[in-house]
């Protein structure tokens, strides 16, 4: 996948502030209904976003890092890498959400979560929206990141901010059908 620098940053930016809004909406909710589980084993609402919170307490601080240490300038066009643009696509949430295994320290379940949880999502979303505006200096293709699941693997920056944001989008999806399947 090739696409312009600009056009993806925008494309990333629109879909961080729909996830605002949309935490914001399930912030109007009762916790009852946040801590709502169909089975014992699916996730609640506040679990969901608690799994988002914890992959954003490794990417964030890794992106600022990345961000803040780099000495590309920024590039007219970003080239997806093959494993980076695996792993964002992967993460798209589609008509029948895929299981995907959950890593024990990014497992929320049986978690005692507030709406708290809700407002440091928000409040990480706004640091992203930051980073990418601080990521049209760099070159998205050259700058790497850590990922969470190995230090070892690193993936260009823009295919780690589709990555997260596109999680972010999948399991907001997965919140928002919870909801549905209450009503």
């Amino acid at each position: 996948m090739t696409i312009a620098s600009e056009k993806l940053i925008q494309d990333l930016i629109e879909r961080t502030r729909i996830h605002i809004n949309k935490a914001e909406k399930l912030n109007t909710q009762s916790i009852e209904k946040l801590n709502w589980k169909e089975e014992k084993d699916s996730w609640s609402v506040l679990e969901c976003i608690e799994h988002l919170n914890l992959y954003g307490d490794f990417y964030i601080p890794e992106l600022k890092k990345r961000i803040e240490s780099s000495k590309t300038n920024s590039k007219k066009d970003f080239k997806s890498g093959i494993l980076g643009n695996y792993f964002a696509k992967s993460m798209l949430p589609k008509e029948k959400l895929n299981k995907m295994k959950t890593f024990n320290d990014k497992n929320p379940a049986g978690s005692e979560l507030q709406k708290t949880t809700i407002d440091r999502f928000i409040e990480q979303q706004k640091q992203t929206l930051n980073l990418l505006e601080l990521s049209r200096k760099i070159d998205l293709n050259k700058t790497k990141t850590a990922i969470s699941i190995s230090k070892l693997i690193k993936l260009k920056i823009g295919d780690t901010f589709r990555v997260v944001i596109y999680h972010n989008e999948r399991h907001l999806v997965q919140a928002e059908k919870v909801l549905a399947k209450m009503k």
